[in-house]
């Protein structure tokens, strides 16, 4: 808009009356008389001036809203306070653009939750540049022998203590998911990335096979398109809770033995068999 079209063809010139003409005279019909504009001008394609299906106010419409600046009001009821024809005309005027696709209206929600109409005018309906907006930019091409990006898989839980044993053992619970259901077929990636999961569930006093039981159980019917990551949700959010806090066991207390004589100096000493006490065993080492 509002930008000179350097490539339109020269402003159509008058008739000179008389030139050319048989008779002499002025043809019937319309003759410009143009003046070929430098500035606040809109270009409108005939497509839209000579439209053979939409109404005269429509096209007028249509003009007014490709003429003014990007972010101003064309709601039903700006534009009937700013013209004479009522809310009911304008607004069959609208429903004619949006057929032919002239305008594209969508109802969004802002930031704050207000719901609000968003309408964007098209001055070539069927274009591509009229469908492509900012912030919907084409996807970008991968040349055909180039991996598309991978999805990251969801977190998983993370053990408080991840031995290597214990990481050994969810390893092993992961590997054999397959021989459950072939859809659980996981790479060493994936695997990895799961391991610390199920580790988090083996050390909250869970066997490998309650594990294995809890992520194969209920499995949907449909193909699973990525099992990682139907893995990884199961693990964080049907994690069981901590075991129940068990205080550690005290040690076992001492045996006590019977009551021995001494052979040597006959004191009654505790001992699980007859012999000397401590004092006379140490005597007898010194002495030899």
């Amino acid at each position: 808009m509002d930008t000179e079209n350097p490539s339109a063809p020269p402003c159509a010139q008058s008739r000179i009356p008389g030139k050319n003409h048989p008779d002499g005279q002025r043809t019937a019909g319309v003759v410009h008389d143009n003046v070929r504009h430098t500035e606040s001008f809109t270009v409108i394609g005939n497509h839209l001036l000579q439209h053979q299906e939409l109404s005269l106010l429509a096209i007028g419409l249509a003009c007014y809203i490709q003429s003014v600046r990007q972010g101003t009001a064309v709601d039903i009821k700006t534009l009937a306070d700013r013209f004479p024809e009522g809310p009911t005309r304008i607004a069959a005027a609208l429903r004619e653009l949006e057929a032919h696709g002239y305008l594209r209206r969508t109802r969004e929600r802002t930031p704050t939750g207000r719901i609000v109409t968003r309408t964007v005018s098209c001055n070539r309906p069927g274009h591509r540049a009229a469908r492509e907006t900012p912030s919907r930019r084409p996807a970008r091409r991968t040349a055909p022998d180039e991996p598309a990006p991978r999805k990251r898989l969801p977190a998983v839980p993370q053990p408080s203590c991840p031995s290597p044993t214990l990481l050994q053992a969810a390893v092993d619970v992961l590997a054999g998911l397959r021989r459950h259901d072939p859809r659980l077929l996981l790479s060493a990636t994936d695997a990895e990335h799961l391991a610390p999961g199920v580790a988090a569930w083996l050390e909250r006093d869970l066997t490998p096979t309650a594990v294995r039981h809890a992520l194969t159980e209920g499995l949907p019917a449909e193909p699973l398109i990525r099992p990682a990551a139907f893995l990884a949700h199961r693990l964080a959010t049907q994690l069981p809770p901590p075991p129940p806090f068990r205080p550690p066991a005290s040690p076992a207390p001492e045996p006590r033995h019977p009551l021995q004589t001494c052979d040597g100096c006959d004191r009654a000493f505790r001992s699980p068999t007859p012999g000397l006490c401590r004092d006379c065993n140490t005597r007898l080492v010194t002495t030899a």
